[in-house]
């Protein structure tokens, strides 16, 4: 292991892993992915239709991990239950339970309406006695009422919901960066522009996420494919991306002008020891080049064909850059030294309870979920709920 640069005080050392990078990044999944299907259901964005209720399901396969990192994090997880039922109402931590509980809450609340209608057909649809046909009519709660006025009010509802969730998800994942914001000790994370850098780049990786799968599904047949959606879906990734990364530079630019404490440490921090996951990962090849890439697509200057894989090679880009982005702060505000006169040595394990194997299998576990809820309650709309929605 490579020695300690500079001077370090005898018990500093990187507490925080692979495992806590992964946790603000699912979080932002899940953020982002909500306020992707809100984009239909609140501001009327028609082209996004083919994948609202997508979106709503994605982010809740999203929501029933995004605590698990923290889990494999803690030595005792079972003690994770105390910061809910003895909290502290002083810490910015304890506050976390309760806001994850209201929103799933809501989430499945949306989901439940968004899906009432559908349900009741597909029970209708099953042979009486099918076990299928039971479970359909247990979660629809007993309604049958498929009339014009019952499913106005599902989607009044989930218009709602929707509505409502828009800040509660920029809370459940700009919480993150208000707690490292709020470290005053650490001059890489104390700044009050760290709970708006999360809260876009949930937005960005959302919006990325769902379309690689909205595509992937698209080739595998499960959807017809839908130029206008992809190229809104692309309209609204470099929107949020400019600001995104707009917002990014000027937080360096700030602590550079006003040359806060710690100046000269923290430049050789970003331009030696994160030069790789910042300015080439994070800046060049994860802001810029998607940016001009999305251009080129918007621009309409390039075939259709090559049009979706530069769309999808933006949205690899992006979420590889949203990685780096989380892993530049929690590693890299670890790296500093509490002393401000040197660095700690990094060491990441590939194996163990937060290695890297680990953690891609639980990134992995979204999408498995995803994949099953979607075998029996497809998130693609039938054509009598297409043309509830489009009344509506």
């Amino acid at each position: 292991m490579e020695e300690m640069i500079g001077f370090h005080y005898p018990n500093e050392r990187i507490y925080w892993s692979f495992m806590i990078v992964l946790y603000p990044y699912i979080t932002g999944l899940v953020a982002g992915s909500f306020i992707t299907s809100s984009l239909y259901h609140v501001f009327d964005v028609r082209a996004l239709r083919p994948v609202a209720r997508m979106s709503l399901l994605a982010a809740l396969c999203f929501l029933a991990f995004a605590t698990m990192p923290l889990l494999l994090h803690l030595g005792h997880p079972e003690r994770a239950f105390n910061i809910m039922i003895t909290p502290n109402r002083s810490s910015a931590m304890a506050g976390f339970g309760f806001i994850y509980v209201a929103f799933a809450m809501m989430v499945v609340a949306e989901l439940w309406f968004d899906y009432r209608a559908d349900l009741i057909r597909w029970g209708n649809e099953i042979e009486r006695g099918s076990l299928i046909r039971r479970i359909y009519r247990m979660l629809a709660l007993g309604t049958t009422d498929l009339s014009v006025e019952a499913v106005a009010v599902d989607q009044k509802a989930v218009r709602l919901l929707a509505a409502i969730g828009i800040p509660a998800a920029c809370i459940l994942t700009g919480y993150v960066g208000f707690i490292f914001g709020s470290i005053k000790a650490n001059h890489w994370w104390s700044t009050e522009l760290m709970p708006i850098i999360f809260i876009l780049s949930a937005i960005v990786s959302g919006i990325a996420i769902l379309t690689l799968m909205y595509m992937f599904l698209a080739v595998r047949g499960a959807v017809p494919y839908d130029g206008e959606c992809v190229r809104a879906l692309a309209r609204h990734l470099w929107f949020f991306l400019i600001v995104d990364v707009t917002i990014e530079g000027l937080e360096f630019l700030n602590m550079g002008y006003k040359g806060v404490e710690g100046w000269t440490l923290i430049r050789a921090l970003i331009f030696e020891r994160l030069f790789p996951s910042l300015i080439i990962v994070q800046f060049l090849l994860g802001s810029i080049v998607p940016l001009l890439l999305l251009w080129l697509v918007l621009q309409r200057r390039i075939a259709f064909g090559a049009g979706r894989v530069l769309v999808a090679i933006s949205c690899v880009l992006v979420l590889v850059q949203v990685f780096a982005m989380r892993w530049n702060v929690v590693i890299g505000g670890q790296i500093l030294s509490k002393s401000l006169r040197g660095f700690l040595p990094l060491h990441v394990d590939f194996l163990g309870r937060e290695g890297v194997l680990l953690g891609l299998v639980v990134l992995a576990l979204p999408f498995v979920l995803f994949a099953l809820i979607a075998r029996f309650f497809p998130p693609w709309e039938s054509h009598d709920s297409a043309s509830a929605h489009a009344s509506g």
